[in-house]
């Protein structure tokens, strides 16, 4: 029976026909972690330890996706974002580093207030950011929409996970407004909605273009504040005074964003830097 650190080593060494080889050791050490439900801790600690042959005789058909260029998190199932592990699917995006400081600047800014929140996440696919501010911030209402039935279903899955109360309404955010009741009383209108140009997909690795969802990741390239007007727009009918909107952004176009919302009256605007340096979050906040 083989140990766990030489399967370990030999799926680093089979995937690193496709990725680098610290990524490809990375995802064994994962794929492993998974199977057995260890800690990144415990593999090191049990590593000369012999793997059961039903663990083992799972490893060639998820070998197998991986050199397909399925993204780990959809072959596993799942996904880390911040202290939660969320369930995805091709159905939905799975959550990026900056989705997290964008939920970290929102906690940071609206955690300690006096007032009972409410919260709206536009296109809200694994439910990563709701969930995240729910368990953060303990809003009194929070409402989360998505244009896939899909994408929801798992978002609703996500939320059960963590005991959280969220209204979920599928809808197509171009055409239809979420229902939240009176106008003006939202406190928080948080995105991250599609945002890369068509052009872009050349630029982009194969696990994300055969994979990930594309209605959640492109825009036309004549029109890449497509998504960011119309809900700036919905802002301006559905904040409070004194209310917060929160996007993430494509960095080529944080000005722009910038520009859409202080001629829209919004005050407070600006753009907010990644811990790369880039422009990938705006916040903006509706007069009062």
């Amino acid at each position: 029976m083989s140990t766990l650190r030489h399967l370990t080593a030999d799926l680093a060494a089979a995937l690193a026909a496709i990725y680098p080889t610290q990524e490809a050791e990375s995802m064994a050490g994962l794929v492993l972690e998974h199977l057995l439900d260890l800690t990144p801790l415990q593999r090191r600690v049990q590593a000369q330890e012999p793997v059961p042959e039903n663990v083992q005789a799972q490893l060639p058909a998820l070998q197998e996706r991986l050199l397909r260029h399925e993204p780990l998190q959809y072959v596993l199932g799942e996904a880390w974002f911040l202290d939660l592990v969320l369930e995805v699917t091709p159905a939905t995006l799975i959550p990026r580093p900056e989705t997290e400081e964008l939920v970290q600047l929102i906690v940071q800014e609206q955690q300690g207030q006096e007032t009972e929140l409410s919260v709206l996440d536009i296109g809200t696919g694994s439910g990563c950011i709701p969930v995240a501010l729910c368990r953060a911030l303990q809003p009194t209402q929070v409402t989360a929409v998505d244009i896939s039935v899909e994408a929801l279903a798992v978002a609703r899955r996500n939320a059960e996970r963590y005991g959280c109360e969220i209204d979920f309404q599928q809808l197509d955010i171009l055409l239809e407004t979420p229902q939240l009741g009176p106008s003006h009383t939202l406190d928080i209108l948080v995105s991250n909605p599609p945002y890369v140009l068509e052009k872009e997909r050349a630029l982009m690795r194969p696990n994300v273009l055969a994979f990930e969802p594309a209605t959640a990741l492109f825009v036309p390239d004549h029109d890449p504040l497509l998504f960011y007007r119309r809900i700036a727009h919905l802002g301006s009918t559905l904040l409070r005074p004194g209310g917060a909107l929160y996007f993430e952004v494509n960095e080529q176009y944080a000005a722009q964003t910038v520009a859409l919302l202080t001629a829209l009256e919004y005050e407070a605007v600006e753009a907010r830097p990644d811990i790369f340096g880039k422009a990938r979050m705006v916040r903006a906040t509706w007069p009062r």
